[in-house]
């Protein structure tokens, strides 16, 4: 609940709601299965680093295969922060140590000693370059593969690593980002963009 980040599910539970669309959210704690087909839409929130290294043997016991093939499938991830880290397919810190991840999306992140962090502005594209609203607060520099498009373009804060102008990833059905906020309750026509592709 970095960030107030389980907002984006309640936002999402309320909307579907108020549209007569039944809807059951199912967690799945740390050593608990995930059964990927069994979802139609997937909410990976933000951590702090000691908390996604407490996540690596879990993932390692077969989450990280289910999440695979999950992506694969074209099912819908929203992934924030540190579940947008964790979708790639490292994490370097600062000072040279790799920690593997799921490598669901190829993309890398290298830590930076400088924080990221403050209310952000970018475009979607999924959404004809509308303007989304958030926070970041992040060392990490994210890095796009050629196979994954960002989700928009910075207008205001840093984005995926403050260099190169770009937020967020696009890969299949995922909807990576770096803005907290809740995200969703800010951005209400992007949480009916998920919620429309998981519908279809």
């Amino acid at each position: 609940n970095l960030y107030g980040d389980r907002g984006n599910v309640l936002c999402m539970e309320q909307r579907l709601r108020w549209r007569g669309i039944d809807v059951t959210v199912a967690g799945v704690p740390v050593g608990e299965p995930l059964r990927g087909a069994d979802g139609d839409l997937f909410f990976i929130g933000g951590g702090q680093d000691f908390e996604l290294e407490v996540l690596l043997e879990d993932l390692a016991g077969g989450k990280a295969a289910e999440v695979k093939a999950a992506v694969e499938d074209g099912k819908p991830f929203l992934a924030i922060c540190g579940g947008y880290q964790m979708l790639g397919n490292f994490y370097r810190t600062w000072d040279g140590v790799q920690c593997d991840f799921i490598g669901a999306l190829d993309l890398y992140t290298v830590g930076s000693e400088k924080r990221m962090i403050g209310n952000c502005l970018f475009t979607c594209d999924d959404l004809g370059g509308a303007g989304l609203v958030g926070f970041e607060n992040h060392s990490g520099k994210t890095y796009l593969g050629s196979s994954v498009k960002p989700l928009g373009k910075v207008l205001s804060g840093y984005g995926n690593n403050g260099e190169d102008g770009l937020e967020g990833a696009r890969y299949r059905n995922v909807f990576a980002t770096y803005s907290h906020g809740p995200l969703l309750p800010k951005n209400p026509a992007f949480c009916d963009l998920l919620l429309r592709t998981a519908l279809e």
